[in-house]
């Protein structure tokens, strides 16, 4: 018993010494990334980049300059649509998919998952979809966005997997009282699986705030240019003379603005995840796993 005793706390430290290390690997570059873009011009030129600098000296200069650029409300507001227009289809086109594919006695459900799992094998590559999207004549509208990474065959897959988890008593029950699959979907098994919704929610919401190179190909309106594309056109202004180490008002660094940019394409996702957190992590765990 003292044996087990001291085994447990041994891999107890070993567990605790293991995340520190991970805790640090991460931070250390994210508190690099904080420093930069409060770093002021002055403390920049003359000592570069400092690892730790008083709160009282830090300068928002370099998210000033970004945030009162005259197109960030219009990019904010395409970034918002994107996201929440993407995440809404994303979920109304997958959802379905997976509770079918977890249905046991679906007429060709083997054919139907080597089909989709093809497509997750073997991308089509960016010129057929190119093809495609402006054949459709999507370019300039934010569908050109949306609808191409719609449905993710991983997510599909994990959502299956939490679908196949839930009791078939329930299935069972709401058949027997009349009930067809929709009516089953919609008023037994959506409310039972809020964890996992919320879970791909979130993967399809980071995915569309974040694209970037979707929106360079077919978005050619500014007025239509989202958040992370408009920041990547102040960046290269700011840069525009390699010999310039400064932006054009000369208040902040390059590098300032690029760590400002970075941390306010950051900034709603970690504001938004504390609040899904507990759901996460069931929803991720249980879709993972087969009983």
């Amino acid at each position: 018993m003292h044996i087990r005793t001291r085994d447990a706390i041994a891999f107890q430290i070993g567990i605790v010494i293991f995340l520190s290390i991970v805790f640090f690997i991460i931070a250390i570059p994210l508190w690099r990334v904080v420093m930069t873009a409060v770093v002021p011009l002055d403390i920049y030129t003359s000592q570069g980049i400092p690892f730790f600098l008083a709160p009282w000296k830090w300068s928002a200069e370099a998210f000033r300059q970004l945030i009162t650029h005259s197109l960030f409300p219009k990019a904010l507001l395409n970034s918002g649509i994107i996201t929440l227009g993407g995440t809404a289809v994303s979920l109304i086109l997958t959802i379905p998919l997976a509770y079918g594919l977890s249905i046991n006695n679906l007429p060709g459900k083997k054919v139907i998952m080597v089909l989709i799992l093809f497509t997750y094998l073997f991308s089509p590559g960016l010129i057929p979809v190119y093809l495609l999207v402006t054949g459709l004549k999507l370019t300039d509208n934010f569908l050109a966005v949306i609808l191409p990474p719609a449905v993710s065959v991983y997510n599909t897959l994990v959502m299956m997997r939490f679908f196949e988890g839930l009791p078939d008593e329930f299935r069972e029950a709401a058949a027997m009282d009349g009930a067809n699959e929709f009516q089953i979907l919609w008023h037994v098994v959506l409310p039972l699986s809020k964890p996992i919704i919320l879970t791909i929610g979130l993967f399809y919401a980071v995915y569309f705030w974040n694209e970037f190179f979707t929106p360079i190909l077919y978005l050619n309106d500014h007025d239509l240019m989202p958040l992370p594309v408009l920041l990547r056109n102040i960046l290269i202004s700011a840069s525009f003379n390699e010999y310039v180490e400064y932006d054009a008002f000369s208040s902040s660094a390059q590098e300032s603005l690029k760590a400002a940019g970075v941390l306010i394409t950051m900034l709603p996702m970690l504001l938004i995840y504390p609040w899904i957190q507990r759901y996460f992590t069931r929803g991720t765990l249980a879709g993972g796993v087969k009983e």
